[in-house]
């Protein structure tokens, strides 16, 4: 079996279960004082720091999520509704085209219900870059404090969006910036120090699903979504995940040790014979910087949708783009969003590598798609 959807989910590492395991004996809540609480709380902190560590934050910094989706989200209601001064709340959203739908369709909630609040898409580049000219032009327009949301790389292309240069512009014009760096986060470098929020999810650098965390530097407005005990400084309700939080933390210490260069080859690898094998073959993203384990392609005349369930059966687990949205046969908003007809877009395929990924993997996706090309060649034929 050859799994090359490490976007979706990356598997387990075993630093991760050892972790869990470990985690598993520990019978008391991290609020008691007592003993066992205390031993669980342990384990919630010194995770915090393995997972501040990986991004160049504080502990007290983090907060602990379900998932980058319950990260996004916070961010963006916590953002809004979070400052008491009227000249600090945000009055504008700025959110780029291609992000995660987490963060697209809470800011189109927001929108909705919140009276005040200006809503703008940040437009992107044939190759999948947010647009810097037009971010200027939308911050200079208009009044009121700015929100932006720009993710780190895209998780359907791998397309890495020029952080650094975004965050100088939200400092130039006094606005907020929420990263979202899910995808981005075991891959390339992430330092939080210029953005005020960036979500990070466990299950894609080789933790447990149901747990990631929102980095919330300090005196960013911050209003809590889930209301109960203090936990997590009374950012965030309810009894801490323990034993998922264990496990994210061994995989932030194991990914912070780890050499990326052998996944980096293997994706060049790919490439190089896919374009020998299909010359009509388009690479989306290719022509800027994209995560070196990332490969979105699509061979004209292959239905994404056939080809999945084709590849699946023959050993091959890959996908169509965003796993959150698998099951949907629109066309992604993501190669939307770079101009791609919808014809090409529907025969779009993404094949990602981490952490445990073969070189054979690379022969086996190919050889796979050469079954399904034969076959729609003996079907055109016919």
């Amino acid at each position: 079996m050859a799994y090359v959807d490490h976007n979706a989910t990356s598997p387990m590492r075993p630093e991760a279960k050892a972790a869990m395991e470990h985690a598993f004996s520990v019978t008391g809540n991290p609020s008691s004082v007592h003993l066992e609480g205390r031993v669980a709380r342990a384990l919630i902190e010194d995770a915090r720091e393995k997972v501040a560590a990986l991004v160049g934050a504080l502990p007290q910094d983090v907060i602990f999520t379900s998932g980058g989706t319950e990260a996004n989200g916070l961010a963006l209601s916590g953002a809004v509704q979070g400052a008491a001064e009227a000249e600090a709340r945000v009055t504008r959203l700025f959110v780029s085209a291609i992000e995660h739908n987490s963060v697209l369709r809470t800011a189109s909630a927001l929108g909705e219900r919140q009276a005040g609040l200006r809503m703008a898409t940040i437009p992107v580049s044939p190759d999948g870059v947010v647009d810097l000219a037009e971010l200027s032009v939308l911050l200079r327009e208009g009044k009121g404090r700015t929100l932006i949301a720009v993710m780190a790389a895209n998780n359907e292309t791998g397309v890495v969006q020029p952080v650094e240069h975004i965050a100088e512009l939200a400092r130039e014009y006094d606005a907020f910036l929420l990263v979202d760096a899910v995808q981005a986060c075991g891959k390339i470098a992430v330092d939080t120090g210029g953005a005020d929020y960036v979500s990070l999810s466990a299950h894609k650098i080789g933790g447990p699903q149901g747990v990631g965390a929102l980095v919330v530097k300090d005196g960013a407005p911050l209003a809590a979504q889930l209301l109960g005990g203090g936990q997590e400084r009374g950012r965030r309700a309810g009894t801490e995940n323990v034993i998922g939080i264990a496990g994210f933390g061994a995989a932030a210490e194991a990914v912070k040790c780890e050499d990326v260069s052998p996944v980096l080859g293997i994706r060049d690898r790919f490439e190089c014979r896919l374009r020998e094998h299909y010359p009509d073959a388009v690479i989306f993203g290719s022509g800027a910087p994209r995560l070196g384990n990332t490969s979105n392609f699509a061979i004209p005349g292959i239905a994404a949708a056939t080809a999945i369930m084709a590849l699946d059966l023959d050993e091959v687990r890959a996908s169509s783009g965003s796993a959150c949205s698998s099951g949907n046969v629109k066309p992604s908003h993501v190669l939307k969003a770079m101009g791609v007809p919808d014809d090409l877009a529907q025969s779009a395929l993404r094949v990602s590598f981490g952490w445990n990924s073969p070189a054979t993997d690379v022969d086996a996706v190919l050889n796979a798609l050469e079954k399904i090309s034969a076959q729609a060649r003996s079907r055109r034929a016919a």
